[in-house]
């Protein structure tokens, strides 16, 4: 089975899902629509398909799913459109910036049985779910701590922040869904702090930038967050794992994996410059599993309510930095 797909959004993310579109033998590019026609057209001149606008997607016959990769305050009204046509929906996180709107999208999708899958990629990161085999197998024994390092290597502009949702739901969002792939637990309370340290149009936006989160489940299992918008050496992504028996580890990623000694000493290649290359391969993978989800008729995972847990977390946070208190999630 190929299965038929509409891109809605031709922007940085949309085009690395186009190239994990492009590179799967069971996926074809039909239609990519977006505010700017132009942007369609070169991501279409790359990788196929013609441009059409939402409401031809929605009509059209020979589109079996569609990938959402526009701005977030549109991904909850689309999922209900694209629900409601009969279409298989993948959508980028976060469904929205609310809770309750998510709460209300996810009831659309319950009562039109619509196949929903929600884009956190970093669960396909081969280093991650080789953490993820070994805590299963139980090479560690029990899980008792983590900790998760993610730092983007610069900000943001303005004008993205001020439509991201801030830090917790646009940044650390990926590390609270990680935290609960791994702990195996749910969150039960967030102790989160966070300030203005890279840039002070954040502060002037209402946000920050850079900011350290504690989780724990009810068992007592706990997860610290290290987030930064500004990694002067690259994209820092890392994930240390503890437990009964040992630890794991999964340490940041190269875009080569040399090493040069001489009398001066060890040279190491640079961090990988931002996600689009260091998570190519969760892309692609993520782009299967939801594809294989559907040939199997299985649920897609992680679904709508991974997305409106990893929210809720999220809006604990932000709670917590506003009262100085840990917060229930």
């Amino acid at each position: 089975m190929t299965l038929r797909f509409a891109l809605l959004g031709a922007g940085r993310i949309g085009q690395v899902h186009a190239n994990a579109i492009a590179t799967n033998p069971d996926a074809t590019l039909v239609a990519v629509a977006d505010a700017d026609p132009q942007a369609a057209k070169v991501l279409i001149a790359i990788h196929g398909g013609e441009v059409r606008n939402m409401a031809a997607i929605a009509a059209a016959d020979d589109i079996d799913a569609v990938l959402i990769c526009t701005p977030t305050n549109t991904h909850a009204d689309l999922i209900e459109t694209f629900a409601r046509a009969g279409k298989a929906i993948f959508c980028e996180k976060p469904i929205d910036l609310e809770v309750g709107r998510v709460g209300a999208c996810l009831k659309v999708v319950r009562d039109t049985g619509a196949h929903l899958m929600v884009g956190f990629n970093r669960r396909f990161d081969p280093e991650f779910i080789a953490v993820r085999q070994a805590i299963t197998a139980g090479k560690i024994g029990t899980v008792e701590m983590m900790h998760i390092t993610s730092r983007d290597p610069g900000p943001p502009p303005g004008d993205y922040i001020k439509t991201s949702g801030g830090i917790f739901k646009d940044m650390t969002i990926h590390d609270f869904d990680m935290a609960r792939f791994l702990l195996g637990e749910e969150i039960e309370c967030v102790s989160a702090r966070a300030s203005v340290l890279v840039d002070p149009v954040f502060g002037d936006l209402g946000d920050y930038d850079s900011a350290s989160v504690i989780l724990t489940t009810a068992s007592g299992k706990h997860c610290s967050i290290s987030n930064s918008r500004r990694a002067a050496y690259g994209y820092d992504q890392r994930i240390e794992v503890h437990g009964s028996l040992g630890l794991i580890s999964a340490q940041n990623q190269r875009e080569v994996s040399v090493e040069i000694a001489t009398a001066q000493g060890y040279l190491r290649p640079p961090l990988h410059d931002f996600f689009m290359t260091r998570y190519v391969a969760a892309y692609a993978a993520e782009i299967a599993a939801f594809i294989a989800s559907l040939s199997d008729r299985t649920i897609a995972v992680p679904g709508g309510e991974d997305g409106l847990r990893a929210l809720q977390i999220a809006e604990a946070a932000q709670k917590s930095v506003r009262t100085g208190q840990v917060e229930g999630v």
